[in-house]
């Protein structure tokens, strides 16, 4: 396959799951804040912070390493092997559940059962589920492997928006039951999340019509069980090792991701109420990171695997595919450069309107809006982050894979430090600064990287971070208005001035895509050429 069949494949999967998540998500995002009116702080920080950081983390170190290592082997593989490799997930999930399950009952402390009653039972059930979810991990990664463009996004969008009523309709008729609603609406969700993917490739393998279109490696459904061949080994002893690579950096990456949840964990900073405003706020500020970065990360990441080959300089790899991955990866900077300018320069005067109308006064008042103003900055800088990394772990060797865990092992001990620190400083902020700092570090380490990868090529592809002066003018001048409107408007004059001073922000932000619409040639056409093929493709699929 070409690399413009797979940039093809790339759009389409990052397009189609960007439309289908932002319809799931606020359909979500609606039911939560109903949700959140019929809770107390102290059970969302339990619930968010302590028994999610469980569930996360047994998950992540179960099986990231396993996805990354299975989705960057070339066409020619031995599926067998790979299946064989991802059921590994399985045994090393169990254990984890059963080590963190232990340290969160007996080691941390231990809510108070008359504000968070049944606290035991929420720790062993999301460990159970975490488990669950595993089952499910061979045939994410076929699917993946396979860009499977509306598979994974209504999988899980549904298996979110199902949990969410769940929870709504226990709230409101059973909310004496505590951790219980939760415990059981996550179990919910994994076991829907799994059976969605199972009924999806039965259906799909029962059908050689359909087999034939797709070109899957496999004809049963038993074919993704695990197997045992004595002309070939258990596993491909490369993905294996590379495995490794990716799990010693995976450990440290977990730590970077969900490090404010360890900290506020393990040390006790702020109390299970402030952990809960904390939380909530980090949710909808990290809402449009979700929507928007993590579907083009993940898909672009597939596209990067798939043309790039490990091992190989820049000089021998296929021209062709060097000069289109260099342009993908220059628009693709671009356009996050620009999602993250906009949501930093607008979300500074409209967060505390926000918080108001999703939470009431306890997101508004308090310390809710200057956490999410500072999270806007944090978006710019995850943006960023977001598709340089994506970039940087396709083409990065085995042994730079390991030179690179090095610098992850610094950042980790830094940020847990720097995060402790802040926090004693200036509050439950501090968390996001900590974040901001580690994440232009890693920003820099990965623009430094493709620099280096790009150095023999006439490809630029960091040109995608410089913007026109006229552009940056207009963020200027735009975030100086709304930030007027906001002391004028905002948010004690009532809902005709809150209304305007959203008008405001709709005619200021039509200005500023305006202008970047005729700036930014070259990544509109970029945009229009990529969902023009997605369009194509789904008319013919």
């Amino acid at each position: 396959m070409g690399s413009q069949e797979v940039l093809g494949q790339a759009a389409r999967l990052a397009s189609s799951g960007l439309l289908l998540q932002v319809l799931f998500r606020l359909i979500t995002f609606v039911l939560n804040a109903f949700i959140l009116r019929f809770l107390s702080k102290e059970i969302v920080g339990v619930v968010n912070v302590r028994l999610t950081l469980l569930y996360s983390t047994i998950v992540f170190l179960a099986r990231e390493a396993f996805r990354r290592a299975c989705l960057s082997g070339g066409a020619q593989r031995d599926w067998s092997q790979t299946l064989n490799l991802l059921w590994l997930t399985v045994p090393l999930g169990v254990f984890w559940s059963l080590f963190l399950g232990w340290v969160w009952l007996q080691l941390l402390e231990v809510p108070d059962p008359n504000v968070v009653p049944h606290y035991g039972t929420g720790v062993v059930v999301f460990g159970l589920s975490a488990v669950v979810e595993l089952l499910g991990e061979p045939f994410w990664v076929l699917a993946q492997a396979h860009m499977f463009v509306r598979l994974k996004v209504i999988a899980e969008s549904l298996s979110v928006i199902f949990r969410s009523i769940l929870i709504a309709l226990l709230v409101l008729w059973l909310p004496h039951l505590g951790l219980y609603i939760f415990s059981l609406a996550q179990l919910f969700y994994t076991t829907v999340l799994v059976l969605c993917y199972v009924f999806y490739f039965t259906k799909l393998l029962s059908s050689p019509e359909l087999i034939k279109q797709q070109t899957l490696p496999v004809s049963r459904i038993t074919d993704l069980l695990p197997s045992v061949s004595g002309s070939s080994a258990f596993v491909n002893w490369k993905e294996a090792k590379l495995t490794w690579s990716f799990f010693k950096q995976s450990f440290l990456k977990q730590i970077l991701t969900e490090g404010e949840r360890y900290v506020m964990t393990f040390f006790n900073i702020l109390n299970f109420g402030d952990q809960g405003v904390y939380d909530i706020v980090n949710n909808l500020g990290s809402l449009v990171a979700r929507l928007i970065f993590q579907p083009i990360e993940e898909s672009f990441y597939l596209f990067f695997a798939k043309v790039l080959e490990r091992e190989k300089d820049v000089t021998l790899q296929k021209q062709e595919d060097i000069a289109v991955a260099a342009a993908v990866l220059e628009s693709l900077l671009k356009l996050a450069l620009l999602a993250g300018l906009t949501i930093t320069v607008f979300g500074f005067a409209y967060s505390q309107l926000a918080l108001d109308i999703y939470g009431g006064a306890m997101l508004s008042s308090g310390s809710g809006p200057v956490l999410l103003r500072t999270y806007c900055l944090y978006v710019l800088l995850l943006a960023i982050n977001g598709v340089s990394e994506c970039f940087v772990f396709a083409a990065m060797s085995k042994e730079e894979v390991d030179r690179y865990n090095f610098t992850m092992l610094a950042l980790s001990s830094s940020f847990l430090v720097l995060s402790y620190l802040l926090t004693h400083w200036c509050g439950s902020v501090g968390f996001i600064l900590a974040n901001c700092f580690n994440m232009g570090i890693r920003i820099t380490k990965s623009l430094c990287f493709i620099h280096r990868y790009y150095r023999g090529s006439p490809h630029r592809p960091l040109a995608g971070l410089r913007l026109s002066p006229v552009l940056l003018g207009v963020f200027a001048l735009t975030g100086t208005i709304t930030g007027i409107s906001e002391v004028f408007l905002c948010c004690e004059q009532g809902w005709p001035a809150r209304l305007a001073h959203i008008a405001v922000g709709a005619l200021c932000l039509g200005v500023t895509l305006g202008t970047a619409f005729l700036t930014e040639t070259k990544l509109i056409h970029f945009l229009r050429t990529q969902l023009g093929v997605s369009r194509l493709a789904d008319k013919m699929t």
